[in-house]
């Protein structure tokens, strides 16, 4: 990944940057690395700081309907506090780690249609630049791998993914938003449901696995949705059957009658959820396996999906340009 920019805030001449990311994914709770080349324009500047962010394009539901917009969810100083010659090339190196509830952008190598980036901004002399925004992929953790291989070996198929602005009740998600991987149900469960959503909670101790129910509506009743959550270890990959274990949850899940409701405070937030703990978790899997690899890699995350995501970073670059645009306008009045 890599994106050159002339800082624009700084005018003709400034200094470049060059962000260049570690080719492999990065993991939720993992480190990202990589490193900021920079190159001096025509003058002498001092570089104050520089700063990553770590940028999401989050949904929001409202009275209007729903709104996607870009979240900041963490931010890194990684230099700064130099002096950058004229035409002076100087590399930053930096290695940060990533938040653990950071969403997964893709499964087996194919996107999921997350849109997640890594933005680098400049402070120069008081004055600062943010960069283009740069796509990041994430590839899930181990013990996310395996319960989604499990779900596939189940006859469970990938839907979509996208990312919520709210809370869940009764967990420790620490982000403002949460991410779905919403899963057609296996021919077991079809009768009792239209699909279910998978939400991970990563932290250091342990993962919670929240599944959510849409359910079908009978002659008597309407439909409505349920909600229960697990806890997992990091530990212990390969010592379980995870296909029966995951099997398990979903029966408690569709047995599970408790439903809930919206809350005001976050627009889609979520009720306390039911809770098993589960200290184990199952087999290992290799990319390319079956399951939900075959979906994916199978064009499920269908190509509009992936456009909306092209669409998020074009329009983020569309409105850096606007931005930049007012500034020096601004200072044109103002001068």
């Amino acid at each position: 990944m890599v994106f050159k920019r002339l800082l624009g805030s700084l005018g003709v001449g400034g200094p470049t940057v060059d962000t260049v990311l570690s080719p492999a994914p990065a993991l939720p709770g993992g480190t990202l690395s990589g490193e900021i080349r920079l190159r001096g324009g025509g003058s002498d500047v001092d570089i104050e700081h520089i700063t990553l962010e770590l940028v999401a394009g989050v949904e929001a539901e409202h009275e209007e309907g729903e709104s996607e917009s870009g979240v900041v969810f963490e931010r890194f100083t990684v230099g700064g506090g130099f002096r950058l010659s004229e035409d002076e090339e100087r590399t930053v190196p930096f290695a940060v780690t990533l938040p653990w509830e950071t969403p997964v952008t893709e499964l087996y190598g194919q996107e999921l249609g997350i849109a997640l980036g890594l933005r680098t901004e400049l402070s120069v002399a008081g004055a600062r630049d943010k960069g283009d925004l740069d796509r990041l992929t994430v590839a899930p953790r181990p013990v996310q791998e395996a319960i989604l291989e499990a779900f596939g070996q189940l006859g469970f198929g990938f839907r979509s993914a996208d990312l919520e602005l709210g809370r869940i009740g009764g967990t420790g998600q620490q982000l403002p938003f949460y991410q779905e991987l919403e899963l057609t149900p296996s021919p077991a469960y079809a009768h009792a449901v239209n699909e279910i959503e998978v939400t991970f909670l990563a932290a250091p101790t342990g993962m919670e696995v929240v599944l959510e129910a849409d359910k079908r509506g009978g002659l008597l009743s309407s439909g409505d949705d349920t909600l229960t959550r697990f806890t997992v270890s990091h530990e212990g990959v390969g010592h379980q059957d995870w296909n029966a274990v995951v099997d398990g949850w979903v029966r408690e899940l569709v047995e599970h009658r408790e439903s809930y409701g919206p809350d005001a405070a976050y627009g889609h937030d979520r009720h306390e959820p039911h809770e098993r703990s589960h200290p184990g978790i199952g087999a290992g899997v290799a990319a390319g396996a079956a399951g939900l690899a075959v979906g994916v890699a199978g064009g499920l995350v269908a190509a509009e999906i992936v456009d909306e995501v092209g669409d998020f970073f074009e329009g983020d670059e569309e409105e850096q340009e606007q931005e930049e645009e007012q500034e020096e306008e601004q200072e044109q009045e103002e001068g």
